[in-house]
């Protein structure tokens, strides 16, 4: 009795690790959610431009997704697979609890390919770029620098 409740722990244990390292895997989509929330429209019109999708099917995605990313992630593994968005959006809303990882897969998008590391990698919407944002703060952070030395060098 002792062995089997041990080994039943041990199991569920290695299965929340790898919950959370497929969690982890995709933890990028934390800011396109606040980013969305900060501008919902702004969001759906990247959407709609970045996939070129109707406003219509963003919307019937939209209203049935968690959460904003979730949009982005049924748009972006229907572009990886080549299958329609609905296909992808009926698999998430069955298998949603199991991960994006577990989804891809199962929608045919195998570990470790060139498809599974980019959708890995980020999103990639040009109007919701976190690391192009950085750029603009260096940039506005070396100006107001460059100001600040010119204009003492006056004085």
């Amino acid at each position: 009795m002792h062995i089997k409740k041990f080994l039943l722990t041990t199991a569920s244990l290695m299965v929340l690790s790898g919950s959370a390292l497929v969690a982890a895997d995709f933890d990028w989509m934390v800011n396109l959610n606040l980013r969305s929330d900060s501008d919902p429209y702004a969001y759906k019109s990247g959407l709609s431009s970045r996939f070129r999708t109707p406003e219509s099917q963003l919307s019937i995605i939209l209203k049935s997704v968690g959460a904003p990313a979730d949009a982005y992630m049924i748009l972006r593994l229907s572009e990886l697979s080549g299958r329609p968005p609905e296909y992808v959006l009926k698999q998430y809303q069955a298998k949603k609890h199991k991960g994006w990882g577990v989804l891809a897969q199962d929608i045919g998008i195998k570990p470790g390919s060139s498809e599974f590391k980019a959708l890995k990698s980020g999103h990639d919407m040009r109007d919701f770029d976190d690391r192009r944002d950085d750029r603009r703060d260096d940039r506005n952070r070396d100006h107001g620098n460059s100001n600040k030395e010119h204009g003492k060098g006056k004085h």
